[in-house]
């Protein structure tokens, strides 16, 4: 007895040719496209680390003139960088800097109006609004006007970090690059991000955290664009790598060695750190943003507004001259133990405050620096009040202030054991993260500002950069397989997104619509077969329709009725005589 194969038809090879002159071409472009982003990636990442090596010499001129000649003062620094270990305050002391501080604002508010509205506030939003809402673009003039007006908010006293003003500097290069390259909307958007990360990864010196930083705020909810992983990792390491070159390769911050964790009371004082960090993570955007709301009602122009908020900075700078800047230097002393204990506990709030009222106001400067600055003032205070050494809790509050306010706790954990080189801390640092971060989401769930980052969106499914992607895949399965349930599109619910009135462009110069069929209409009463598949002269499809809140894949005899919600593929030509058929839904 004997088992024959199965019966191979005369037409068998004919069809594995056909198939194989379909997939190889569409493998040979994938592999195309690859090999031409990770050349992208390099020269961004190039890119990111001179971007970033200009500002922060910029930065240190600028605020040496300003603050150190000028105002007479001059913040404790990083030993990295050759900063002061103690701030020095001149012979006229400190009345100086509310003068400087507005006047820099002044500044900073004209070249913003002027020149670049969107490079006002904290970049790092602007590079998430770019990514989901302008397919990525960015004008050309945003990067060297954002960098101008962030070296003169910080250098002028103002309460801001480097870190949104480099994400959008290099963000602002990786858009220019793909629009000059003439890329599509997806690289445009991938390309983005790149830029982001390599700029970020050159400040901070943390090519994996800034990695996963642009990936995870782009969401609030636990999401990740996790196709750009490879290619924003790739190019934060090239700019760390360059960067190091030039800077040396230490972290940002020095810690002395820190031994594990020995009992059970040493873990119950950072759970009670992650939940003094989730409280602190949910008044962060209420008082950033109904700060800037303050501000933006006041009757005067937009030009005057960052003068405002850097002259109250300022004001709050005489009494607290450790609010100034980033204020890493003061985050090293904290880590020295260095920093007494009532002042650790007034600056958690007043730290907030500054940022607020600096960057809230329009200056120019990133949120991340001062948020860590607050972190780090409690975990300080923290390990004061345990009586334990102040390292360890400086630097887990750093992390968990920051991933609860924005949302972004793998990201955070990472680049803040990367800046400071405390690996032994990430057990206790991801368990007051964790707990930081659902207190904050737990609190902040009907508030109005619960993010730091406005511009996010809740997850992949919410961003209408995959609304597309989205709508082209249900409905080639609508067109193609014509499935009778619709329950396993996935992440798309695609009756509510219709709902939204959303207008989509689809390849080939088509249009996506939706609405519903006016009673008036002649297609009324007809077939599909009839009219509805051969709408306004051929140019338009009927793909899908809604009816009584069920979604129908149209058949060559469906009869169209009034009120049917019909989802509608046309072109340029027909659109306007479609749009008199259809009224909204």
């Amino acid at each position: 007895m004997t088992t024959e194969g199965p019966e191979r038809g005369p037409g068998t090879a004919a069809e594995v040719g056909v198939i194989g002159a379909r997939i190889l071409p569409a493998v040979a472009a994938v592999r195309g496209r690859q090999r031409r982003l990770i050349l992208d990636t390099i020269v961004l990442g190039a890119a990111g680390a001179a971007a970033a090596l200009s500002f922060t010499y910029l930065l240190k001129l600028t605020s040496g003139f300003l603050l150190g000649r000028l105002a007479g003062y001059t913040p404790p620094g990083l030993p990295l960088e050759g900063g002061s270990p103690v701030q020095i305050i001149g012979a006229h002391g400190l009345w100086l800097i509310p003068l400087i501080a507005g006047v820099g604002g002044l500044v900073v508010g004209a070249i913003t109006e002027w020149l670049a509205p969107e490079a006002e506030g904290h970049g790092t939003d602007a590079v998430v609004r770019a990514f989901h809402q302008t397919e990525g673009k960015l004008r050309g003039r945003v990067a060297p006007v954002k960098l101008v007006a962030s070296v003169i908010t910080i250098g002028s006293g103002g309460s801001a970090g480097r870190e949104g003003p480099i994400a959008l500097v290099t963000a602002g290069i990786g858009s220019w690059y793909a629009t000059l390259t003439g890329r599509d909307e997806r690289d445009r958007r991938l390309l983005l991000l790149v830029g982001a990360a390599a700029g970020l990864s050159a400040i901070f010196r943390s090519p994996i955290g800034t990695a996963l930083l642009v990936i995870e705020v782009l969401y609030s909810d636990m999401e990740f664009e996790s196709g750009a992983l490879l290619y924003a990792a790739l190019g934060a390491i090239i700019a760390y790598a360059l960067n190091g070159l030039v800077a040396g390769w230490e972290p940002l911050f020095r810690i002395p060695p820190i031994a594990p964790l020995h009992s059970a009371l040493d873990t119950a004082w950072y759970v009670a750190l992650g939940v003094a960090a989730g409280l602190v993570a949910t008044a962060t955007p209420e008082m950033f943003y109904r700060t800037r709301d303050l501000i933006r009602s006041l009757p005067v122009s937009p030009i005057w507004r960052p003068a405002i908020g850097a002259f109250l900075t300022g004001l709050l700078a005489l009494v607290l001259p450790q609010v100034i800047g980033g204020g890493y230097g003061w985050i090293q002393m904290a880590i020295d133990g260095r920093i007494a204990l009532g002042t650790l506990a007034i600056l958690v709030i007043a730290k907030l405050l500054a940022m607020s009222l600096t960057v809230g106001s329009g200056g120019s400067g990133g949120v991340f620096a001062p948020t860590l600055y607050a972190g780090a003032m409690l975990g300080g205070l923290c390990a004061t009040l345990a009586g334990l050494p102040s390292a360890p809790f400086v630097i887990v509050g750093m992390a968990a202030v920051f991933a609860g306010a924005a949302r972004v706790p793998i990201a955070t954990l990472m680049m803040v054991t990367e800046m400071t080189g405390g690996y032994t801390l990430l057990v206790p640092a991801a368990l007051a993260v964790i707990i930081s971060y659902f207190v904050q989401a737990r609190l902040s769930r009907h508030s109005k500002y619960s993010s730091l980052y406005e511009a996010q969106v809740v997850t992949r499914a919410s961003s209408p950069a995959h609304h597309t992607q989205h709508l082209v895949s249900a409905l080639t399965m609508l067109r193609d397989e014509a499935p009778r349930d619709l329950s396993g599109v996935g992440e798309l619910d695609l009756v509510a997104l219709l709902r939204s009135g959303l207008a989509v462009e689809l390849p080939g110069d088509r249009r996506l619509v939706a609405g519903s069929l006016k009673k008036d209409s002649p297609y009324v009463g007809t077939t599909v077969a009839s009219s509805g598949r051969k709408l306004d002269g051929g140019d338009t499809n009927i793909v899908a329709l809604v009816r009584n809140g069920e979604m129908i894949v149209p058949s060559a005899a469906t009869i169209l009725e009034a009120g049917d919600r019909l989802v509608v593929v046309t072109g340029e030509a027909a659109l306007s005589r479609l749009r008199a058929n259809l009224e909204s839904w």
